[in-house]
């Protein structure tokens, strides 16, 4: 695969009413490895025997519940893009744990656009939220229904940021084996500039990156670039580009879905994260 993709049209389909309805069938708790926050996790289950590979999913900036919440935060007021692709995955016969990373340290409602430099430092992708997947990751190994050697790792926007920082070479585990790590890592539309400018990233994981070309809330160009300067050292990084997609392509709901190109890229995109899991953790 090339390093930059350019996909326009999208020709892979799913029934993505089926997936949005998808029910979360446990609420769980676990302990972040930041040994302080107990964190709320929403269990997708297979509907078929275990242990089953596995998926951490990491919300965006505006958290894991939906804008019509109201101020009940719970498995049914998920947003419509997790509940979607939690049961996006229990068809496929992984078990999918979704994260609530700002809902136990007093935030819930998450954060608006172009709030980055004002958040505190206690929801910070690029040290808290990493304790945060390490510690689901934790969580995953201890359950007799998880193959705890084939987990791996999803976040859109800031929690993809939070993905790239889990895979960066000075995070919790550097050098991660089948017993210690993640196995393979997908970000959505993520803001690359930290890492940028850190210089010397190479993944501890194989990373699919997936980008909007229209993205207005992060730069689609600085990704590229990026991921070229990683590639080139070596790093086993995959990633697609999609022409005239906005940030937040695979939301399901109407108004973003209206957008020929956000349904092209929603299409493409859960065509290649599944393709890229089935790769690197069935195996």
């Amino acid at each position: 695969m090339s390093l930059r993709t350019l996909v326009v049209v999208g020709a892979w389909s799913m029934s993505v009413a089926v997936a949005a309805a998808a029910p979360v069938q446990e609420t769980v708790h676990f302990m972040s490895r930041d040994g302080a926050t107990r964190l709320t996790g929403y269990v997708f289950r297979p509907g078929t025997p275990g242990p089953h590979p596995a998926v951490v999913m990491l919300h965006g900036r505006s958290g894991a519940y939906s804008a019509a919440a109201r101020g009940t935060y719970s498995a049914q007021t998920l947003s419509l893009r997790h509940k979607m692709w939690g049961g996006f995955w229990a068809e496929r016969g992984y078990l999918a744990l979704h994260v609530d990373s700002f809902g136990p340290r007093g935030h819930p409602h998450g954060f608006p656009r172009h709030s980055y430099n004002d958040r505190p430092a206690e929801v910070s992708e690029q040290i808290v939220r990493p304790l945060d997947a390490y510690g689901a990751l934790d969580y995953l190994r201890g359950r007799p229904d998880v193959a705890g050697d084939r987990v791996g790792l999803q976040g859109w926007s800031n929690g993809g940021m939070a993905v790239l920082a889990v895979l960066s070479p000075g995070s919790e585990t550097a050098n991660p084996v089948r017993a210690t790590g993640f196995r393979a890592a997908v970000a959505f539309y993520p803001s690359c500039r930290v890492q940028e400018r850190q210089g010397g990233y190479l993944p501890n994981a194989p990373l699919l990156i997936l980008i909007a070309g229209e993205d207005d809330e992060v730069s689609a160009a600085v990704c590229h670039r990026f991921a070229a300067e990683a590639r080139a050292r070596g790093a086993r990084i995959e990633h697609a580009l999609y022409e005239g997609a906005h940030h937040a392509f695979d939301d399901p709901g109407k108004a973003r879905q209206a957008h020929a190109p956000n349904r092209a890229a929603s299409e493409d995109s859960k065509r290649r994260a599944e393709q890229f899991f089935a790769q690197h953790l069935r195996n």
